[in-house]
């Protein structure tokens, strides 16, 4: 496993500063890009921004955020995680992260997701009613669009386009294009039939679970006559110099987020021996370098991936507790993967 991605992905949660002071919008997105910007110089192999429309997360627009990481960075890869397609055109999606794609000498990657909030349905004008179709047929219209070449597409999401060409093209000829999956099944098809890498959405319980996704995606890409990717896994965590302070920095905000998003869905408020559980059994990686590493180790072995991403904030931690996270994953976290895996 030599060539394993490692990334770093965020929704741009609002953080606090070391006095325990709330940081604006403004300062949270300047916040992400300094972040993206040290994984850089250290060798974090990627980053990806989340796009969400809630007051807890600054980020909307993840590949406006994504531009300026590029002007500021040399070798990352720049990803949205996910970019919500079914409230979205594909056209100005297909626009925006072609024009990323200039800015950074080809290092941009589109993350297409149904969307896990629903905020930006509304938002945008789209019916919930409507959740499947919408991002069916844009991701027809999406991969039609990746030819970069002429495009005469018909659905009834949006207008039909008749020999429409797209601009800008991107330098290469090629716009890495995952789909975002967090647990349907019929995703992971789709993902396969249109021979476009698989990128799970791993946030509970043990990665094992999701074994027999992986097993369908290369199953269907089979049937479908497709390229079956090696497939990319995303999950929660911190990393701090121990386990204990890893702990006691990131429950207590984690529950925040964790309680309201519940509240909307009908969950039951968090309680601390459930998030430890998780911790010790399931898919959250937080703890100090050597534990973290250990457990991404045992989980990309067991399921096989290509990449593994790290949610590697939540909710309100400092603004230097964020960096420290950053520099311990790209200093000691994956380099200790790396042995292991070798070893």
């Amino acid at each position: 496993m030599s060539d394993l991605v490692f990334g770093l992905d965020t929704f741009g949660d609002v953080p606090e500063d070391d006095s325990g002071t709330l940081a604006t919008y403004a300062q949270s997105i300047r916040q992400v890009v300094d972040e993206a910007v040290l994984a850089d110089q250290i060798g974090v192999d990627a980053i990806a921004l989340g796009e969400h429309h809630r007051p807890e997360y600054a980020v909307s627009t993840p590949e406006t955020v994504l531009a300026g990481i590029a002007t500021r960075t040399s070798r990352i890869r720049l990803g949205s995680g996910v970019t919500v397609l079914s409230s979205d055109d594909p056209v100005r999606v297909f626009q925006r992260f072609a024009t990323v794609d200039a800015l950074s000498n080809g290092r941009a990657e589109v993350i297409l997701g149904r969307g896990s909030f629903t905020e930006s349905f509304p938002l945008f004008g789209y019916d919930l009613a409507d959740y499947d179709v919408l991002f069916e047929e844009k991701i027809d219209l999406f991969v039609k669009l990746l030819a970069e070449k002429p495009v005469s597409w018909n659905g009834t999401v949006r207008a039909a386009l008749h020999d429409a060409d797209v601009f800008p093209k991107t330098e290469s000829g090629h716009l890495t294009t995952w789909v975002g999956v967090g647990g349907s099944p019929q995703s992971v098809i789709r993902a396969a039939h249109y021979g476009l890498p698989l990128m799970l959405a791993i946030i509970g319980g043990a990665p094992h679970r999701f074994a027999p996704y992986i097993d369908l995606y290369r199953r269907a890409a089979e049937a479908s006559g497709t390229v079956a990717h090696p497939v990319g896994m995303h999950s929660p965590g911190f990393i701090a110099d121990t386990d204990e302070q890893a702990r006691e920095l990131y429950y207590p905000r984690y529950k925040v987020i964790r309680d309201r998003i519940g509240a909307l869905r009908g969950w039951p408020p968090l309680h601390r021996e459930e998030f430890d559980a998780d911790v010790e059994h399931g898919s959250m990686y937080v703890g100090s370098p050597e534990t973290v590493a250990r457990k991404i180790a045992v989980a990309v072995t067991e399921l096989d991936v290509g990449r593994f991403d790290l949610i590697y904030a939540s909710g309100t931690l400092p603004m230097s507790a964020r960096m420290k996270a950053v520099e311990l994953y790209g200093t000691r976290v994956v380099p200790m993967v790396r042995d292991i895996l070798a070893g």
